[in-house]
C-alpha cells in the first residue's frame, strides 16, 4: 500500500491549473474519460515521478457541494511570503495572516483554490 494522489473535482481547468502552478505544481498530462470528463494530472518537481494531484473536470457540471468532512491538503513552501505575493497577483488572499501553531513551529496559513478547497501552506525550513 502507498499513497498515490488526491483528486478534486473542478469547474474551470485553466483557472485551477494556473492556481496550482502558482503553488509550484506542473501539469504532467491530461486524460479524457470518454465524453464525460478530463483528468489533469499535476505534480511538484522533485516529488517523485507520479502525479500527486488529479483535477477532474466533468463536462456540464458548474458547481459541487463540499462535504463537512473535508478540511485541507498541505503543501510545503520554501518562502511563504513569496508564495502569498504570487497568489495575491491572482486575487487570492490567505484566510488570515501567516502564524505559528506553537512557539518555534513552522509559519503557515490557509488559502482556497478557485473551487473553494482549502490548502494549507507550510513554510519549510531551508
Amino acid at each position: 500500500m502507498g499513497f498515490l494522489h488526491t483528486c478534486y473535482r473542478i469547474t474551470d481547468i485553466d483557472r485551477s491549473v494556473a492556481f496550482y502552478e502558482t503553488l509550484g505544481f506542473v501539469e504532467i498530462s491530461r486524460m479524457p474519460i470518454r465524453e464525460e470528463a478530463i483528468n489533469v494530472f499535476m505534480n511538484i518537481p522533485g516529488d517523485g515521478d507520479k502525479p500527486k494531484l488529479e483535477l477532474t473536470y466533468n463536462f456540464g457540471v458548474d458547481s459541487y457541494e463540499m462535504g463537512t468532512g473535508y478540511n485541507h491538503i498541505a503543501i510545503g513552501a520554501a518562502d511563504l511570503d513569496a508564495t502569498l505575493v504570487r497568489l495575491a497577483d491572482q486575487g487570492i488572499e490567505p484566510e488570515k495572516p501567516p502564524y505559528r501553531v506553537r512557539e518555534g513551529g513552522s509559519r503557515l496559513c490557509f488559502v482556497r483554490d478557485p473551487d473553494g478547497y482549502r490548502i494549507e501552506l507550510i513554510e519549510m525550513a531551508q
